[in-house]
């Protein structure tokens, strides 16, 4: 069975006031030099792919405005992306800095879009539901 994605996004566990969304891959690792937690050689790793990012991609007007959104690369241009994220994903885990890949057909309502990525409006409503009965099996029902 192939699953065909058309976004993807790396995340954290932490939340941005802003969005009430998971930090993404930059703000974690700008938050991790804002912090002085990476070593002045992995902080200067991270600067230098930053900046490549910064020239590749146009930067989103919502995102420099600072605008409630959630920023995906798209999966059709991701393989560069990738690519160049590897080093940053690294120094995640050197830091043990939790990250999670996302995939998605339904990001949210695309306020902009490149070749390489979307910015969606983040509505900014978390949805928690009551827990669910439990449809696991019963010890008398296996056997």
């Amino acid at each position: 069975m192939k699953l065909d994605f058309k976004y993807l996004r790396i995340q954290g566990k932490e939340f941005a006031e802003n969005t009430m969304w998971q930090k993404g891959v930059f703000s974690m690792c700008m938050q991790m030099l804002k912090d002085e937690v990476m070593e002045q050689e992995d902080a200067e790793l991270f600067l230098e792919l930053n900046d490549w990012f910064a020239h590749e991609l146009p930067w989103p007007e919502p995102c420099m405005r600072q605008e409630k959104v959630i920023c995906w690369f798209k999966a059709e241009n991701a393989e560069i992306m990738m690519k160049m994220m590897k080093p940053v994903m690294w120094l995640l885990e050197k830091y043990n800095h939790p990250y999670y890949l996302v995939f998605t057909n339904f990001p949210g309502e695309i306020v902009y879009e490149d070749k390489y990525q979307v910015c969606c409006k983040a509505d900014g409503h978390i949805i928690v539901e009551a827990l669910q009965e439990s449809w696991s099996p019963k010890d008398e029902d296996k056997g």
